[in-house]
């Protein structure tokens, strides 16, 4: 069913109000951004017709039977930590949210919106259209009495980072991704209204909201990890961040500089030959191109360089399989893969878990889109524990100091959300 309406903003807020109810939802939003690749404005999924489950072993087999047994619209999220089952890694850091590793569902109920038109899918979809309609909205609940804490201090950070270039002084690696844990204890807040919050403040075309049973996931991604169109396949690998700034001429001269910012071009360059390394795996031969280098995007919070690569899919190769010949994601790794991923087990100090892994969708056309969850807070209802994590690329070139504001700059938009403060983050161990 179809149906016109006048204000979707509006419409989303009662069909979260509406989703939240049930046990397992999703939600997908690309806040307006136009993208090419993009299929819908927003897509809320929820209720559960067909669950899948899984930790690392044979997560993938698993994902790629149950498609097979279900065809039509699934959502879900892979956790970073299943790069333990495609290489021979593993992973012992502290891991207090309790999430799986893979985690995919049918829903019963699938809302989407294009423009001013709402797609319901449903046994009855007039039904599910008058119950969301019936939502009173609900003024945002302030969240209080949180106390943000880091894995890392400021000194100890600073050190790993040294410690980190002088592997790539070595040659152990080029560049890595090195990400510190944000966490509360204790914490008591209302994830929708979190979400709502996040997504005022820092709009992005990969936002996500998704609850498992007592788990959230609250995500305003910029970044697109792999999406299947026909018999293409997208990547869109972010490296290269930059503050906004106090005016327009101020964020013109920003983006000039990182533009032609040495460390943030080789980085960029770096994972594009990554990326475009992984995509040879499911490629057929010679469609490997990238479409833009470089390209500077601007969002609410900060300035990003994003390239995009693509290629046409080998006839045999299904989309479970693309994924995993791909993930995790080159931006959120390093390169060499491997050795950046093995490395970074090491100087980090908490499990990735979700983070650095993806959430998105199937379609019944066999599409699909999935984010790299970053910008994210994860928050375990039942336990209290609510995480972020920030993290940013260490090169030959990098500056510790300057990497570590760079951390905190990702981190503004997450505090601000839950009514903290940069310097309260900074100043907690």
């Amino acid at each position: 069913m179809i149906i016109s309406i006048k204000d979707p903003q509006s419409f989303k807020q009662k069909t979260l109000q509406w989703a939240s109810r049930f046990d397992v939802f999703s939600c997908l939003d690309s806040n307006s951004f136009a993208d090419p690749y993009s299929k819908f404005d927003v897509m809320i999924a929820a209720g559960v017709k067909a669950v899948l489950t899984s930790n690392v072993g044979t997560a993938f087999e698993q994902l790629q039977q149950f498609r097979k047994d279900h065809p039509n619209w699934v959502t879900g999220f892979f956790g970073y930590d299943l790069k333990n089952e495609i290489e021979n890694l593993s992973s012992s850091n502290l891991d207090r949210l309790d999430f799986p590793d893979l985690y995919f569902f049918v829903p019963q109920y699938v809302i989407i919106t294009r423009g001013n038109e709402i797609e319901i899918i449903a046994d009855d979809p007039q039904h599910v259209f008058d119950a969301i309609e019936k939502q009173q909205p609900v003024s945002n609940i302030q969240t209080t009495d949180i106390n943000i804490s880091s894995r890392f201090s400021k000194p100890e950070y600073l050190k790993a980072v040294e410690k980190i270039k002088g592997h790539i002084n070595r040659g152990d690696i080029y560049v890595t991704n090195f990400c510190q844990e944000f966490f509360a204890e204790n914490a008591n807040i209302d994830p929708l209204a979190v979400f709502l919050k996040l997504n005022e403040i820092s709009p992005n075309p990969f936002a996500a909201l998704f609850k498992w049973k007592d788990n959230y996931i609250i995500c305003a991604s910029p970044e697109r990890f792999l999406a299947k169109r026909g018999n293409k396949l997208i990547s869109q690998p972010i490296k290269g961040t930059a503050k906004r700034g106090r005016d327009s001429a101020e964020d013109e001269l920003i983006k000039q500089q990182l533009r032609n910012h040495a460390k943030e071009l080789q980085e960029n360059v770096m994972i594009v030959d990554l990326v475009r390394n992984d995509l040879t795996r499911s490629a057929r031969q010679g469609t490997v191109k990238t479409g833009e280098l470089f390209g500077i995007y601007s969002f609410e919070q900060v300035h990003q360089m994003i390239s995009t690569i693509t290629c046409e899919l080998m006839e045999w190769i299904t989309a479970v399989q693309a994924i995993k010949n791909t993930f995790p994601m080159g931006s959120m790794t390093g390169a060499p893969k491997i050795s950046s991923m093995d490395l970074m087990e090491r100087y980090e100090r908490s499990k990735r878990g979700v983070y650095s892994g993806a959430i998105g969708y199937f379609g019944p056309d066999d599409d699909f889109d999935f984010n790299v969850v970053i910008r994210t807070v994860l928050y375990n209802q039942k336990e209290k524990y609510l995480s972020f994590q920030t993290g940013s690329a260490i090169t030959y070139h990098a500056d510790a100091e300057k990497e570590y504001e760079e951390c905190m700059l990702k981190a503004q938009a997450i505090l601000q959300a839950l009514g903290q403060s940069i310097s309260s983050a900074r100043s907690a161990h």
